[in-house]
């Protein structure tokens, strides 16, 4: 059977960011101003006066100190407190597809390849700008690539989920080349005014190119040694937004109309989910957690990747086995392991053993074994 492999990746990150000292006097202005428009009813105990933010409280839950967006102004207006995109009239590029040709551009030159011999394209991510057509039809379109396009989601997991996909149709002999992009505008689904979340997400899109080894003319490759997926149903994370919303007359500025999560339940139920199914995963390929010179991880919370890696590894991770982008990306849902990927794997000498993986929303979770050629 043919072997996929990665040969290239890419990586999108916006102009724009935001440290956690911006973000707090943005969110701690808004609170003042709404405890002194409340401020009877907080008087007479009918109302909780709302919290400040601050950049120890942030650093301390997440690990994060900055992010990326696609436009801080809108973000740090305290009357608004969300991005602001002009929108784009039918024949315009959508901002995921703008997004997604940098990051796939990259990824193409990188594996050598042109975008015409992609023979299957998808974009995978948490949130999508339009139900249809597929914004990886219209990427495809944009590239010029062959083959069919498709979009997926699988929320934070989306990227890896793709990696199997691809890897199958590679590993199926009908596909000889297939594109991953991960377009992720997370800021559009962040509620800034909650004090327990408002500073968990940046936005990012990167790219993978996966080829099979008979074709692939990289000289720095990985070799995909095995895929494993699990999803378990959870509302721990949730977002309620959807089509339906017009006809059963809900209110679209709800605050379940955007990110929601409780966050303990969901630190204690996905780590030794994610641990499992890396360990089981590389038993099944007759590995064990100290074979692995690296750990991609998903890129969600600073605390959560150290529990999972010190299981997986046996110790505590070193800074290169386990490495950390999400200080200054924050999490980019499907595309944080990429971005850790596509940043700290050059080192690597031939025959070293990683794991991709990601983990979210569903609850989904996603291992990908892979080693340098």
């Amino acid at each position: 059977m043919t072997q996929a492999v990665i040969t290239g990746t890419g990586l999108y990150t916006p102009e724009q960011s935001i440290d956690n000292a911006a973000l707090v006097a943005a969110f701690n202005a808004w609170v003042d101003a709404e405890n002194a428009r409340h401020a009877e009813a907080i008087a007479a105990g009918e109302r909780e006066a709302l919290l400040h933010s601050s950049t120890e409280f942030i650093v301390k839950a997440s690990g994060i100190h900055s992010r990326y967006v696609m436009d801080a102004e809108g973000i740090l207006d305290p009357e608004r407190m969300r991005p602001r995109l002009a929108p784009r009239g039918n024949d315009a590029p959508s901002y995921q597809c703008e997004m997604g040709l940098d990051a796939a551009r990259q990824a193409l030159d990188a594996a050598g390849v042109a975008a015409g011999e992609i023979d299957l394209l998808i974009v995978a991510c948490s949130n999508l700008e339009r139900p249809y057509p597929a914004v990886a039809v219209e990427l495809q379109a944009a590239l010029g690539a062959g083959g069919y396009a498709f979009d997926m989601n699988v929320a934070c997991s989306s990227a890896t989920f793709a990696l199997e996909t691809a890897a199958n149709a590679i590993r199926g002999g009908g596909v000889r080349r297939a594109l991953i992009v991960n377009p992720e505008i997370c800021s559009a689904h962040l509620n800034f005014r909650d004090r327990d979340s408002h500073f968990i997400f940046g936005d990012a899109c990167t790219a993978l190119v996966l080829e099979s080894d008979e074709v692939a003319t990289a000289e720095a490759r990985f070799e995909i040694l095995g895929t494993r997926l699990v999803t378990r149903f959870s509302n721990a994370i949730r977002n309620n937004a959807g089509f339906l919303d017009r006809v059963t007359d809900s209110d679209p500025l709800a605050v379940d109309r955007l990110f929601v999560q409780e966050g303990r339940r969901v630190f204690k139920e996905v780590c030794p989910l994610v641990s499992a199914l890396i360990t089981d995963h590389l038993a099944s390929l007759e590995l064990a957690g100290d074979d692995l010179s690296r750990l991609w991880l998903h890129q969600a919370n600073r605390h959560m990747n150290d529990l999972i890696a010190r299981r997986v590894l046996g110790h505590a991770p070193e800074p290169d086995q386990a490495p950390i982008i999400l200080d200054r990306y924050a999490n980019t849902s499907s595309a944080g392991s990429i971005i850790a990927f596509h940043l700290h794997r050059h080192d690597l000498a031939p025959e070293a053993l990683g794991v991709v993986c990601s983990f979210g929303a569903g609850y989904s979770a996603g291992s990908v074994v892979v080693r340098r050629q």
